[in-house]
């Protein structure tokens, strides 16, 4: 049998209206929200901390790989000797393992500002490669995504056990002809 209300029947009506907004609150009816742009990293075998805090939003093509990620404006901070930097819009293509076609994150080397082109993981390591110069740094570095300004260095350095800058190795190779 179903409900029937009257027109009179306020509370009848009172009742079938607190039931759906009930039904819409606990969620019924809704998509699942994708993932955030940490936990698609992850699903490719990257670090969440391969990004800074602030992502706002991205978009994935999962058949070519495509992605775009937008943070809030420029973000910058130290990364072991090294001056990191993310434009608002960062794309390039990720499949397992690899960022490749990167544009819009770049590394101060000497005094001039060079694009960081593809990341790549080796094992318990990641592989950062310029036109000029790759540096390889351990996983175990970027399990936090850093803070613009302040990168993983920030607040208490008792909360920065474990994470780059401590105990950090960075091998680097010439990629020049």
């Amino acid at each position: 049998m179903g409900l029937v209300c009257q027109p009179r029947t306020m509370s009848c009506w009172t009742t079938v209206f607190c039931l759906s907004l009930l039904y819409l609150l606990a969620g019924g009816g809704a998509q699942p929200s994708p993932p955030s742009v940490y936990d698609a990293l992850k699903q490719y075998n990257f670090p969440s901390g391969i990004l800074p805090q602030g992502v706002t939003g991205y978009d994935l093509d999962p058949t070519t790989g495509q992605f775009t990620a937008h943070l809030n404006g420029k973000c910058g901070y130290k990364l072991g000797g090294y001056k990191l930097r993310y434009e608002p819009t960062i794309t390039g293509f990720i499949s397992q393992g690899k960022l490749e076609e990167l544009h819009g994150v770049a590394v101060k080397v000497l005094f001039f500002w060079v694009n960081v082109e593809k990341v790549q993981r080796n094992g318990d390591d990641l592989e950062f490669t310029t036109r000029i110069k790759s540096a390889t740094f351990p996983v175990s570095g970027f399990g936090a995504s850093p803070q613009c300004g302040c990168g993983f260095q920030c607040g208490n350095a008792a909360d920065n056990i474990g994470i780059i800058g401590k105990g950090m190795r960075v091998k680097l190779k010439s990629n020049a002809s």
